[in-house]
């Protein structure tokens, strides 16, 4: 929070779950924004929402959009809306915080990046998991040879299966894996790999019931050729795991991606010598991910090109995955 600075009057639109168990009782509690309005297409769910934080409701985006009391916009809704109402709302003006993924297509991530960029507003991805300091020491450690010179990364991140009604199981809402779980995975090799990865394969299978894939694995590789092995899913149980294997051992994060505020982080490594554990103070990454949004939009800090370079891979692992293998095709009939 820059000091001195009024709070950011934020806006939401949307009531969807995420928002309501996490994102408005930090932007509530953070003293950096001020909840103002909640906006909903059904005026009795949005007064509901509203209501305990003393926020207006609104009903109809739109409406929400047009209000000049608001600086900046959450945007909580299915993966397939968030390029119309980030577009709509960067247009209007707003800084945007939306839910990951920021879009299901790399050329309107960055198309909105632009944009942003161009009207000087901010634009964030709700990638909470990389402001948990826990990653710096997991970056620490392999730096500094804890594991010797580093081999491969794997990351896992599955959970329960949901009502057959839920929006991760609807195509038309850009339901499926990839798009909810698999982002995880994914950011996590570009947070600690670097921006160079490649995806040089992947499978992803679909529940043929409702039309989106449920679960998937990815291969991504470094130009030196570190090699990460990535798995996702919507019907499995819980995982939130990754590790990094060195020359020397490895080492291992469990509860990576969704750690609870109370939760003190384990890092540990296994090498020749001997295993050791390292314990860390638990760590908020909800307030952590509000604070730099307001951050952002506070001093007019660009937009992360990671989330550009992440929808990017995301893409390559699709069309690896629905690309058919040439070797498998039927061969013509002489």
């Amino acid at each position: 929070m820059v000091t001195g600075a009024a709070p950011l009057r934020i806006g939401v639109l949307g009531c969807a779950e995420i928002a309501r168990r996490r994102m408005l009782p930090a932007f509530a509690a953070y003293p950096g924004t001020h909840l103002a309005a909640v906006a909903g297409r059904d005026p009795e769910r949005a007064r509901a929402t509203a209501e305990p934080y003393g926020a207006r409701p609104v009903h109809g985006y739109r409406n929400l959009l047009a209000m000049d009391d608001i600086d900046a916009v959450y945007v909580p809704l299915p993966a397939a809306l968030h390029h119309t109402w980030a577009e709509a709302a960067l247009h209007a003006g707003k800084h945007v915080l939306a839910e990951k993924p920021l879009t299901t297509d790399a050329r309107a991530t960055a198309r909105l990046l632009r944009l942003a960029e161009e009207r000087g507003l901010a634009l964030a991805e709700n990638t909470m998991f990389v402001h948990h300091p826990q990653h710096t020491a997991v970056r620490e450690l392999v730096d500094a040879g804890a594991i010797g010179e580093l081999r491969s990364f794997r990351a896992e991140f599955t959970v329960p299966r949901f009502p057959a009604d839920d929006i991760r199981l609807q195509p038309e809402l850009g339901g499926g894996a990839l798009w909810d779980t698999g982002v995880y995975p994914v950011r996590a090799a570009l947070h600690l790999l670097g921006p160079e990865l490649e995806a040089v394969g992947a499978v992803l299978t679909e529940d043929p019931a409702h039309g989106v894939d449920t679960h998937g694995a990815a291969l991504l590789r470094t130009p030196s050729g570190v090699t990460a092995h990535l798995t996702f899913g919507l019907d499995h149980g819980y995982a939130s795991v990754y590790e990094l294997c060195g020359s020397r051992g490895r080492l291992t994060l469990d509860r990576a991606f969704t750690p609870p505020a109370g939760h003190p982080p384990l890092l540990r490594t296994e090498t020749r010598e001997g295993r050791r554990e390292l314990r860390l103070d638990p760590f908020d990454q909800v307030t952590a991910a509000v604070a730099a949004f307001t951050e952002a939009a506070t001093a007019g800090t660009p937009p992360d090109p990671a989330v550009l370079r992440q929808a990017d891979l995301l893409a390559a692992v699709r069309g690896l995955a629905t690309t058919p293998d040439p070797t498998t095709a039927p061969r013509p009939r002489s």
